[in-house]
């Protein structure tokens, strides 16, 4: 009976050393947190970054969910990152699926807030009866473009383009980028006998009804055959999905141009064109602001109940011409109290707080009479009819 008993424990003594020979040995505690960017394509900008020796920020325990424009997508992400240390009880996710998208998923109500450049129509607003449409700044468009000299050596000069000559690219007229037109604004520069590729958005797209919106104004060819919408029938060209998209295409292809916002071409060191304003001047957008702050001015400050107005093809000399407004969405009256007050809070940073890394970005934050018609927007917020 001893005999017996010794071998079972024995076994079982074992047994257990095996087990825990196997089991699997837990992280450490202590493990560094790393923040990271996953990058579409080739070009999101990577701007979600942590000062050197700053702890990351706590979890948030109340998921905000929101979706939509490519456009302020380098914004958000840093406006987002940097609100963690701010009220780390709330965690933003956001979406970069542009803005077709982000209108589509507020309107469903499947998000906690959409994200839009293009202006709502009277259609769209009638399908989210009580939405709000909330500028965050404004920013710039530019023809990001990938070109080989004759030499083999990349152009990198901000060629100009005259006024109509963006629209006729896009519309397949001008094919060469050695065309008269072309050639004769850019004197100085030998442009080869080579074929222009056009790269536009194959999504949904603020982006692109900013851009459709200043090409039907500059173009009435355009206009008429074209329009302008989040999504058109494109006469010629590549498509890519979102801002990155289009950035990756331009960078991959020899002869490729193709419209994103500024703060895309410049992450990826992409030259870009210089489109003629509506006074016959070429404004470089790239080295200030100042052409998006005219271009505002030049529109003034009334907004409406909608908050928003088209700021495209600007009369002013120092104006920028393809720059437009990008919008948040919400519903004035919030199902979720919670979620309303925090949404509105976290919008009223960053219109105060949140301005230095507009200004970082080459965004251009909103002008003081426009900003208090947001603010005074939010301030009339309700949740199931009671202020918040």
């Amino acid at each position: 009976m001893f005999k017996s008993s010794g071998l079972i424990a024995l076994l079982m003594m074992a047994f257990a050393l095996f087990a825990a020979a196997c089991a699997p040995t837990a992280a450490p505690t202590s493990a560094p947190v790393v923040q990271t960017v996953v990058v579409k394509e080739t070009a999101a900008p990577q701007v979600i970054t942590a000062t050197p020796g700053a702890p990351a920020p706590a979890s948030g325990s109340l998921a905000m969910n929101g979706a939509g424009a490519t456009f302020p997508f380098p914004l958000y992400s840093k406006w987002f990152y940097d609100y963690a240390f701010v009220d780390p009880t709330v965690k933003f996710n956001y979406q970069s699926i542009g803005s077709g998208g982000g209108i589509a998923q507020i309107t469903a109500k499947t998000v906690d807030f959409g994200a839009s450049d293009a202006i709502l129509n009277d259609e769209q607003l009638a399908k989210a009866a009580g939405i709000q449409m909330f500028p965050t700044v404004a920013g710039a468009e530019v023809l990001a473009y990938n070109l080989l000299g004759e030499d083999g050596k990349p152009i990198t000069a901000l060629l100009k383009l005259p006024y109509t000559a963006t629209a006729d690219i896009f519309l397949g007229k001008i094919t060469k980028w050695n065309d008269p037109i072309l050639q004769q604004a850019n004197p100085d520069i030998k442009l080869p006998a080579k074929d222009i590729i056009v790269v536009h958005r194959s999504d949904g797209s603020g982006t692109t009804y900013i851009f459709t919106d200043y090409l039907s104004k500059v173009s009435p060819e355009w206009k008429e055959k074209v329009g302008n919408a989040t999504s058109v029938k494109w006469p010629t060209g590549l498509g890519g999905k979102g801002n990155e998209g289009v950035s990756g295409l331009v960078s991959q292809n020899d002869g490729a141009i193709g419209y994103v916002e500024l703060a895309y071409a410049l992450t990826n060191k992409l030259p870009y064109g210089i489109p003629q304003n509506k006074a016959g001047e070429y404004v470089d957008v790239g080295k200030t602001p100042e052409g998006v702050q005219q271009a505002m001015s030049d529109f003034g400050a009334n907004l409406g109940d909608k908050l928003a107005i088209s700021i495209v093809d600007a009369p002013g000399k120092n104006s920028y011409p393809i720059a437009g407004y990008t919008y948040l969405l919400n519903y004035m009256n919030q199902e979720d109290c919670t979620k309303g007050k925090k949404f509105v809070e976290f919008f009223k940073w960053a219109l105060t707080e949140g301005t230095k890394d507009a200004t970082d970005l080459k965004y251009v934050p909103l002008p003081d009479d426009v900003k208090q018609q947001v603010l005074g927007k939010l301030d009339k917020m309700t949740c199931k009819g009671n202020p918040l």
